[in-house]
């Protein structure tokens, strides 16, 4: 861990971290070892968000492939930091944002069939997510949506988080977040069945590096703080989504257990993630403000300061 990255002044920093973790650990099912992860990492990395904030909120992008715990660091940061300082911090996922399932099957006749597969850069509501971060950025009160993967679709208003003031902090954790866009020769080759099988002409692909390009332009350009996990390789980011898969099997009721995928169709779906995320596991640790390694075990390692 690099040792100058946080720097903790224990004297005006009034949480209990010890009672934080413990609950948290207990509530999440995490092994005993994970304290350490959030005495050595967490903890600081609060702190060093709370440090960044200025005169307006201060908007922090979490980074991070399926299942290397994105919901996991930003759930407990927000406890943190609402716990140890007052702030106010709203936490949400660019998950949340999709297009309802009628919107992308319609998106999928006018462009491509594949877009009507949630994931990649224009299967989201860009324009719901620039509103919502303009309202939350100045400081007016909003409502956030929310996506619900065992239904496929999203949740009707009346079951969306409210937020009837200002925040300080935002926390806005994605699997595409500030991922850099590709040129169009690194497009040109498809780079998995999925691609040579039904996206030949690579139209896909070409649409969702223009809308990945927008989503910059319109929302990660305005990151005051951007934060990546870093997975090991691609590979464990199958074997990690396929453990989130089972999680959401466990939790689902019969009546939607058909949109939880079987092994099968994991394979298919991870697919439309792969080419963004192994160009982002390449090129954004160069730009990340932060970098959090994580090794094959699932455990963060240490932090690395790229930027500040």
């Amino acid at each position: 861990m690099d040792e100058t990255l946080f720097i903790m002044a224990k004297s005006d920093w009034s949480v209990n971290i010890q009672e934080i973790s413990s609950d948290f650990i207990a509530r999440m099912g995490l092994p005993g070892s994970f304290h350490q992860i959030i005495h050595d990492i967490y903890l600081p990395l609060s702190r060093y968000i709370v440090e960044s904030s200025n005169d307006r909120p201060v908007l922090v992008s979490i980074n991070g492939a399926q299942g290397t715990g994105k919901s996991t660091l930003t759930t407990l940061v927000r406890q943190i930091i609402e716990s140890g300082t007052g702030l106010r911090v709203a936490s949400f996922s660019l998950d949340d944002f999709y297009l309802t399932r009628q919107q992308r099957i319609d998106l999928a006749g006018q462009v491509h069939p594949l877009l009507r597969t949630r994931g990649v850069p224009g299967t989201h509501d860009l324009g719901l997510l620039v509103n919502t971060l303009d309202r939350l950025m100045s400081g007016k009160a909003c409502k956030l949506p929310v996506f619900n993967k065992a239904m496929d679709d999203r949740c009707s208003e009346a079951d969306w988080t409210s937020y009837e003031r200002g925040v300080d902090i935002i926390l806005f954790e994605g699997w595409c977040n500030n991922s850099p866009t590709q040129t169009p020769l690194e497009l040109d080759t498809a780079i998995n069945e999925l691609e040579e099988q039904e996206d030949p002409d690579a139209t896909w692909r070409q649409y969702s590096n223009e809308k990945l390009g927008e989503y910059y332009q319109q929302v990660y350009k305005h990151t005051d703080l951007c934060v990546m996990l870093k997975a090991p390789n691609f590979e464990h980011v199958y074997l990690w989504r396929r453990l989130q898969e089972q999680k959401l099997r466990d939790r689902t009721d019969n009546d939607h257990l058909s949109h939880v995928m079987n092994d099968e169709q994991l394979k298919r779906f991870i697919q439309h993630y792969e080419r963004i995320t192994r160009h982002t596991l390449v090129h954004l640790p160069e730009q990340a403000d932060i970098v959090l390694p994580i090794d094959t075990n699932h455990m963060i390692t240490g932090t690395v300061k790229r930027r500040g």
